[in-house]
């Protein structure tokens, strides 16, 4: 479950994991499983030398947005295909909580 500012934006049993050197594990989901009316579309871009270009979004709660907190690979290096159009949540990101099994992740 993703919380952020206290309010449910995604809830999942199906993401992909991915662990890279230096970071927390990434929890990739299906955007079916993402309140996507809550997204609003970011201007941010990053590049990953191992996945690719990604996109960004912000998340709309109430009166606030919390900026750039949510990225996508949509065509990620082939290596990673897995998480193709799949939506990750930056938990290191003031507001945003990722619960794994009950647990903060």
């Amino acid at each position: 479950m993703v919380r952020v500012k206290d309010v449910v934006v995604a809830t999942s049993s199906r993401p992909i994991v991915l662990t890279e050197t230096g970071c927390p594990p990434r929890y990739y989901l299906p955007s079916a499983d993402v309140k996507m009316d809550m997204l609003r579309s970011s201007t941010t871009t990053s590049h990953c030398p191992f996945k690719g270009d990604a996109t960004y979004w912000s998340v709309q709660i109430g009166d606030g947005v919390a900026e750039d907190v949510v990225w996508s690979y949509t065509k990620p290096f082939p290596r990673v295909k897995e998480i193709a159009g799949l939506l990750a949540f930056w938990a290191e990101k003031p507001g945003v909580t990722l619960e794994v099994n009950g647990q903060a992740a």
